[in-house]
């Protein structure tokens, strides 16, 4: 038989599945789609793309004629998706869109960039506790509250105590020695 000859006969045609697609159908597909669009811009655990992907092989199942015509389909959908997506992963690495999300520069310390303030400063203040440090808890230096960790040992409110080192954002203090 002749090619040519096959692809004109009116009973064989690559998109014949179209002349069979009814409201249901369409419908099932379009919002199948729009779950998979939906996946990407949104955070979850894979509910709509699943749902996208299940939707519209339903759509197809419903449209085809027999389970062959479905069978060929659903390939012919995962193939698709697989080029798109080797597509996109291979864009997200290495082309045009790993620009976009990638991020190339670095902040960092040495270039004036901190996450937190230096508080260096604070070492060899004096104040006092306002509440119980067990091991953490508040202190007031000169009218500036701040949460503040004890060296090992339990330190009551209302004591005089001295920053002793600063490491990040964590104050650490000990009771005053110079106080009776």
């Amino acid at each position: 038989m002749n090619v040519l000859a096959l692809v004109s006969d009116p009973s064989f045609s690559f998109f014949s599945f179209l002349e069979a697609i009814d409201t249901l159908q369409a419908v099932l597909l379009v919002l199948g789609l729009v779950l998979l669009v939906a996946e990407i811009f949104l955070p979850g655990f894979g509910i709509a793309g699943g749902s996208g992907i299940a939707l519209i092989i339903l759509g197809i199942i419903l449209t085809a004629r027999n389970p062959g015509e479905a069978m060929a389909m659903v390939a012919l959908l995962m193939i698709v998706v697989g080029v798109v997506l080797a597509i996109v992963i291979r864009s997200a690495r290495k082309g045009r869109l790993s620009k976009i999300l990638i991020l190339k520069s670095a902040t960092r310390g040495e270039d004036g960039f901190r996450s937190t303030n230096d508080r260096s400063d604070l070492v060899g203040r004096t104040g006092t506790t306002l509440t119980v440090l067990r091991p953490a808890g508040s202190a007031d230096f000169n009218g500036e509250r701040l949460d503040v960790v004890a060296d090992g040992s339990f330190i009551p409110a209302g004591q005089q105590v001295q920053v002793i080192r600063v490491e990040g954002r964590r104050i650490v203090v000990s009771p005053d020695q110079k106080t009776p």
